[in-house]
């Protein structure tokens, strides 16, 4: 008797393995383009999606020099997440010489878009991905539209998915409704007169219309833009005019820019802003929302008083 039970659980110990292999192949294969997508699809996808980010963390989406290995990640893919609005000009090309046949979806899709000129201002709507503001995701009622796109990107994917699909996109949109409204709590801290932030690119313009802060950026959207010395001149400028008491580095940004600014206007660094990218597990922003509570948490501590 003894020995019949100890074949029995042999047994099911060597089918535990093949069960999670099998688990893990019926997964699925879903490429983001950079870190922020990936966070959306993994807390909406959970167990039943395999999730690919090309532009991982830290990395800048902007001027991102795709790889064969990147291509054919794509092929194997049965569903590519997009920004869209012309943040990932490489991709189109990319995802042409895969060869694939995954469904692409641009998350953006329902979002009201912010038209961007290159001297770092934005303002009005959009018509087109040339002049449009692509950080969409900055403002956390637009980050609930990404995330009901990727829910409905995975029903259509995956049907049999579909009550996962809807439970935890439901929960997720309910973290971001608390995330709202603590951004909202921490703003109303900040005097109304000090509600002036300095980046180094313009990536926040979502964020402002949405909160109330302006940004002032020396650099168009696209950390591809080149920054004038006119541009500089006409911050400094404003700095001083305004009284604009601290200046904010970016993840992915060159810092010595903005610390030419600070040095010349007496302005303090007020801390580093996470704007297109996530960090690693261990760092300040994981999680897209790790990455809005950091930014709201640093604005507030500089500006605050």
């Amino acid at each position: 008797m003894i020995r019949i039970a100890v074949v029995v659980l042999s047994l099911l110990a060597a089918a535990l393995p093949a069960r999670a292999q099998e688990r893990t192949q019926q997964r699925i294969g879903v490429v983001a383009s950079f870190s922020i997508l990936g966070d959306f699809v993994r807390s909406v996808g959970g167990d039943r999606v395999a999730v690919t980010t090309l532009v991982g963390p830290t990395g800048d989406v902007h001027v991102y020099t795709p790889s064969p290995r990147d291509a054919k990640q794509i092929a194997d893919a049965r569903l590519v997440v997009v920004n869209g609005l012309g943040l990932e000009g490489w991709l189109p090309r990319l995802v042409q010489s895969s060869g694939g046949k995954a469904t692409i979806v641009t998350v953006t899709k329902g979002i009201k878009t912010r038209e961007a000129d290159e001297g770092g201002d934005a303002h009005g709507h959009s018509h087109g991905d040339d002049h449009t503001d692509p950080h969409a995701w900055q403002s956390v009622p637009n980050a609930k539209i990404y995330v009901a796109n990727i829910r409905d990107a995975l029903i259509a994917t995956d049907p049999a998915g579909e009550a996962t699909y809807r439970a935890n996109a439901e929960a997720y949109l309910a973290k971001l409704d608390a995330l709202d409204r603590e951004v909202r709590e921490q703003v109303a801290k900040i005097p109304a007169g000090a509600r002036k932030v300095i980046s180094t690119h313009d990536a926040f313009g979502y964020f402002a219309d949405a909160y109330g802060i302006s940004f002032i950026a020396p650099q168009g959207v696209s950390t591809e833009s080149e920054v004038s010395a006119r541009d500089v001149a006409r911050i400094i400028k404003q700095i001083r005019a305004s009284k604009i008491p601290a200046v904010f580095l970016e993840n992915i940004s060159d810092p010595r820019l903005i610390q030419r600014i600070a040095a010349e206007t007496g302005a303090k660094i007020g801390g580093t802003l996470y704007s297109d990218s996530l960090t690693a597990e261990n760092g300040d922003a994981p999680t897209y929302i790790d990455m809005v509570r950091h930014n709201i948490r640093t604005l507030t501590s500089a500006l605050a008083g």
